[in-house]
């Protein structure tokens, strides 16, 4: 048993849980109750409550004692006993049903419509008649007072099938080219057809004439919703003399009062898929329409959603159980459903156990699920462009994301992206064309993403391939490339291996050495193929040749080597990268504060200009000017090269040195030049190394004392040792 909650609402799925074939012995099965949890957590509430292959429709006797089926395959009826709780009969037909009816209140009249044209009657003791009509027919239904049977199908005409006169009447002829649908309200006995051009006739049986005609086409399409084709009626059912209730085939329920041409309310499943069945819940007014998807629960005055069912396969039919909380749905599976909701009303008399059971779990806490809304991430709501919304009564917070009503969503989905419509015709008519060239020659070709992987793993395939083919009968292994499974790692760029993260340049050396491994590995199996000769397991070694373990013991150390080098770069990286963050932050620094510093310059022009008076300013001597281009210049003179930093301090006559050993010094000095008494000429050397300037009649210095020959050495001025 599976428990639910939708809406505030307990939910019991009690066909849910494994299911023991027949062929097991009872001791078997008695084995598996002991050790299997889930057969042990199973409620087989009707022994044997399934259909070979698919169960097409279900209905139940007014006396509310069976239960009958229809499915296949083989075509056949079930009936089962609730007194009993297990199968009374099976009988099998001939081909399959398109729709079945119970004449009486037990199972004793039966009424089949086959796909093939023919109805089939059944009494208590089996087949009893079989005649044919003149069209293929989709659905049928008897008028109690006057014995008639209506068959609807395709053709315009409505065929009449007296059971009292056992002959066909008059048909009835209809303006449609072919009708779905038919039913008679239980009240006054007025006969609606539901036709393929979406419009709803009915008929008076007494007179055999039309009465009125609705037009549900139009109804049925919202304001701004993309029309993609018209709408045909899929479903009918009379509520009391007044109510009628119509689904169609875009998935909308739409609610009338005879006595007028328009909806009192419209219901949508968006799901565009065609409403299966319609049904009304008298005792809380609520109507239960169900498409092949879900089966919704909701309010016939205002359309308030009131729970729903989602079940894991899709829907064929739906039948509750009158006056309780049971339903039993017909599946596209052998198992036909049974799901209790004892908010609808009590449990049947044959199964009230049930409602002890669940009154006992009550107190389990169960997840919530809200009908009629979407679940959008914060991404989605960017990618709409409605963050604006969060916090607002429009979306409504959980987990990690939103809730958010289902029309909103397709209203803007449809705004934000108008050509979705258009890719997605290309991207189909694209897949066709890579479909039908699948036919061809295959030819290797990489995709578009993660191509590294793709040719390694090609590569890899090739080899087992290769040395399948020597084996008799080895079979290579499927290959990932041509897993469904795994096509999206191929197809979606989201899934492109980023080679340069951290996870991937740590994984990398390993996997290098395992695919090594893997590859020595198949070398060496193909050479054993190829030779046919086995190696025993404990043959000695010879000399020479180096263990398998000491081999592996190599590779463990030199992947271990190449990890440890992965880590020590990774290392270097984030430093380098915190020190260029470091650096821009500094320089952000220097920056902010050259603004505020022209902010206080420029509020004291202002200042100035207010007060009208002039400021002189007077450079003290020996300091130097510095322009507001000082920093632009220092930046430039970083990024220069030595020879030309070099040039420039010679030009400047300045020299600095920082960050030495001993602690951040700049020595700064200018050097005089001075003039020859002889030629008059400037230089920075003593003039009595030169002799160019020297008379011939001077003999050369015999000491090195200039102050004999009247010369005057060259003194250092304005040295200046500065500490900073």
């Amino acid at each position: 048993m599976q428990i639910s909650s939708v809406n505030d609402v307990k939910i019991y799925n009690l066909s849910h849980g494994k299911s023991l074939p027949e062929w097991l012995s009872d001791r078997k099965k008695r084995q598996l109750q002991k050790k299997d949890v889930d057969i042990q957590r199973r409620i087989e509430l009707i022994q044997d409550f399934e259909m070979p292959t698919v169960c097409t429709s279900i209905k139940v006797s007014r006396d509310g004692q069976f239960i009958l089926a229809a499915g296949t395959y083989k075509p056949r009826i079930r009936c089962y006993d609730t007194y009993q709780l297990s199968l009374k009969f099976e009988r099998c037909l001939d081909s399959d049903v398109v729709a079945f009816d119970i004449l009486s209140d037990d199972y004793s009249k039966l009424v089949f419509l086959h796909c093939d044209r023919y109805v089939e009657f059944h009494s208590q003791h089996g087949h009893y008649y079989k005649t044919r009509i003149p069209k293929f027919g989709r659905d049928f239904s008897y008028h109690y007072p006057s014995c008639d049977l209506y068959f609807v199908g395709t053709s315009s005409e409505v065929f009449r099938l007296n059971l009292e006169q056992g002959r066909f009447l008059n048909s009835l002829q209809t303006d449609a080219v072919e009708n779905n649908v038919c039913d008679i309200n239980p009240v006054h006995h007025l006969l609606a057809t539901g036709t393929s051009e979406g419009r709803v006739e009915c008929w008076d049986p007494r007179v055999r004439n039309r009465v009125g005609m609705l037009d549900c086409a139009l109804s049925s399409l919202a304001e701004g919703a993309e029309v993609q084709g018209l709408p045909s009626i899929s479903a009918l059912k009379f509520n009391g003399s007044l109510t009628m209730a119509v689904g169609t085939s875009t998935g909308q329920v739409l609610l009338y009062d005879l006595r007028s041409s328009q909806p009192l309310l419209a219901k949508d499943h968006f799901y565009n898929l065609p409403i299966k069945s319609l049904n009304f819940h008298d005792q809380l007014d609520l109507v239960v329409s169900a498409d092949s998807k879900i089966i919704k629960f909701w309010n016939k005055d205002t359309g308030k959603a009131f729970s729903s069912i989602q079940p894991q396969t899709n829907i064929n039919d739906v039948c509750i159980y009158p006056n309780s909380g049971m339903l039993f749905t017909a599946n596209e599976d052998p198992k036909m459903n049974t799901f209790y909701l004892p908010a609808l009303g009590p449990a049947p008399r044959w199964c009230s156990f049930l409602d002890n059971l669940t009154e006992e779990l009550e107190e389990s806490p169960e997840s919530t699920v809200y009908d009629d809304y979407k679940f959008v991430t914060r991404k989605d709501l960017e990618n709409l462009g409605l963050s604006h919304l969060v916090g607002s009564s429009l979306l409504r917070a959980y987990m990690h994301g939103f809730f958010m009503d289902i029309r909103l969503y397709h209203k803007v989905k449809s705004m934000a992206n108008p050509f979705a419509y258009e890719e997605y015709r290309k991207d189909k008519i694209r897949q066709k064309i890579e479909e039908s060239r699948t036919q061809r020659v295959p030819v290797k070709k990489l995709p578009k993403v993660n191509k590294d992987l793709a040719l390694k793993l090609m590569e890899e395939g090739d080899d087992e391939a290769e040395l399948a083919s020597r084996k008799k009968k080895g079979k290579a292994l499927p290959s990932i490339l041509g897993d469904d499974r795994f096509k999206v790692m191929f197809e979606n760029p989201d899934y492109q291996v980023d080679e340069q993260s951290e996870e991937f340049r740590l994984l990398n050396p390993i996997v290098s050495k395992v695919s090594q491994k893997r590859k020595k590995k198949l070398r060496l199996l193909a050479q054993q193929a190829a030779t046919s000769q086995q190696a025993a397991e404990d043959e000695e070694e010879p000399e020479g040749q180096a263990s398998s373990e000491e081999e592996s013991s190599d590779d463990d150390k030199s992947w271990v080597e190449e990890v440890r080098e992965q880590r020590r770069l990774l290392r270097e990286e984030g430093r380098d990268r915190r020190r260029q963050e470091r650096k821009m932050a500094d320089r952000n620094t220097v920056l902010l504060e050259r603004e505020q510093n022209g902010g206080e310059k420029t509020l004291n022009i202002a200042e100035s200009k207010k007060t009208n008076q002039p400021q002189f300013y007077q450079i003290k001597a020996g300091e130097e000017f510095r322009s507001f281009n000082d920093m632009a210049r220092k930046q430039r003179l970083q990024k220069a090269s030595l020879e030309d930093r070099l040039r420039l301090e010679e030009h400047s006559g300045t020299s600095s040195m920082a960050d030495t050993a001993v602690g951040s010094k700049q020595l700064t000095f200018t050097l005089k030049k001075i003039s020859c008494h002889h030629c008059s000429q400037t230089s920075l050397t003593p003039h009595w190394r030169h002799t160019m300037c020297r008379p011939a009649s001077d003999p050369p210095p015999s000491s090195p004392s200039p102050q004999k020959r009247g010369y005057r050495p060259v003194t250092l001025t304005s040295a200046v040792m500065k500490s900073t």
